[in-house]
């Protein structure tokens, strides 16, 4: 058969990289995805097959390479959502009008409904009720006394409140939407059931959208109380948005919040088992906020590679080129690894100047609530050291239990004593 080749005016033919198959395998603690790090040495563009889907895709490891596609308009979610690209997930059913397979100007027709949800004072307003969300999680917990699990007393229904507090999700609703979540990030359960929890969350979240709607409620509040299921109402009802199209909006909106409790699982497995960054973050509070950045940038947030895009017009980079209806992934997880960036990457260096990360990703799809995941962090960091300066794990490190076959990483349970 034939070699490959990519072809660009002026210059030679050039051999394509190898398509190298990705297998969803099970991973280590935090250990930096295997085969991620086996492309990264390869080449800053090398070709993928993920489990399922079709075809192979391009990847893209390096910092530059990463940011610059996120950026560059030419490389197309909206394209992407109608495709069978090769993919981690079982299943693959994109929304109409899903904020995250959006290209301009529909992506920010759709994020702007619900801006004022996520800005900086709205999170200082609601910094004070999850601090006493907190703080009653871990009453509880101290008051049960040790040992517990981290994970089931704090680090899992603290995020869930928050998030359905900006949401607007009612206290005795929060459990049902959380295991639906749940079921939509695991790749375990296959395609029947992943689809039966998107058919549950969307489905109550298209009943509060058009209860919000019909309420009477512009939707934009009084500074106080926007949830984001009102802004959403409140959109539709204006006529700025479709009803499908706030579901859309909502839903990936409500997910997220699963990701703190997995990062923070993770941040707090570091910590209590490298006695050197447990003592540095009790002996230089100040010193807190940056070090957690560079957590955010070592931590493996996710397994594989998240949505792809597909280039909408013939690219080059780096000598090679990407041609028009090409499938392309970028790794964040890779670009913050990235020694030209970062030295010595592979090392949590809390003196390091980590707040170029992209964990939380970059340009227009840049996470919406990155704000309020930061501030969960630092709450729960802040909390749990000062309010238990004796916190360790209950077992040895290698019986600490993590999530396999998920697509967002973290611990399933992490037994603490104090």
């Amino acid at each position: 058969m034939a070699e490959e080749t990519s072809t660009l005016a002026g210059r030679p033919e050039r051999p394509l990289p190898p398509v190298r198959d990705w297998p969803a395998g099970e991973l280590n603690a935090t250990e930096f995805e295997p085969v991620l790090a086996g492309l990264m040495r390869e080449g800053p563009l090398t070709r993928i097959r993920l489990p399922y889907g079709e075809g192979w895709a391009w990847l893209a490891t390096r910092y530059d390479d990463v940011k610059m596609i996120t950026n560059d308009p030419r490389f197309s979610r909206r394209e992407a959502s109608v495709r069978q690209v090769t993919r981690l997930a079982p299943h693959f059913a994109p929304r109409p009008g899903a904020l995250a397979w959006a290209d301009q100007p529909d992506h920010n027709r759709l994020r702007h409904a619900v801006s004022n949800a996520y800005t900086v004072s709205a999170v200082k307003r609601l910094r004070p009720r999850a601090q006493d969300m907190l703080d009653a999680l871990v009453d509880g917990m101290v008051a049960d006394g040790p040992p517990a699990d981290l994970i089931e007393r704090v680090l899992e229904p603290f995020p869930i409140n928050v998030v359905c507090e900006v949401m607007g999700v009612p206290v005795d609703e929060r459990r049902k939407l959380h295991d639906w979540t749940r079921e939509i990030i695991s790749t375990a359960g296959g395609a029947e059931a992943s689809e039966r929890a998107k058919k549950g969350l969307f489905g109550w979240i298209g009943e509060a959208v058009r209860e919000r709607r019909d309420s009477g409620s512009d939707g934009k509040g009084d500074g106080e109380s926007e949830d984001v299921l009102s802004l959403l109402g409140g959109a539709v009802r204006r006529g700025e948005l479709e009803v499908e199209e706030a579901i859309s909006v909502a839903g990936p909106l409500q997910i997220g919040g699963e990701a703190v409790t997995n990062n923070t699982g993770q941040m707090f497995y570091l910590l209590l088992t490298r006695p050197d960054l447990l003592e540095r973050f009790h002996n230089d509070p100040v010193s807190r906020p940056a070090a957690i950045e560079e957590l955010l940038r070592h931590i493996p947030h996710r397994a594989a590679v998240g949505l792809p895009r597909i280039a909408t017009e013939d690219v080059d980079i780096h000598g090679i080129r990407i041609s028009t209806g090409d499938a392309v992934y970028v790794s964040y997880l890779a670009a913050n690894r990235d020694p030209d960036v970062f030295p010595d990457p592979d090392r949590i260096d809390l003196d390091r100047d980590a707040g170029a990360h992209v964990a939380f990703g970059n340009g227009p799809h840049f996470c919406t609530g990155a704000v309020f995941s930061r501030m969960q962090i630092e709450l729960l960091i802040d909390t749990l050291l000062e309010r238990l300066p004796g916190l360790r794990l209950a077992v040895p490190a290698e019986q600490v239990p993590f999530r396999q076959r998920t697509m967002i990483r973290g611990p399933v349970a992490l037994p603490v004593t104090w």
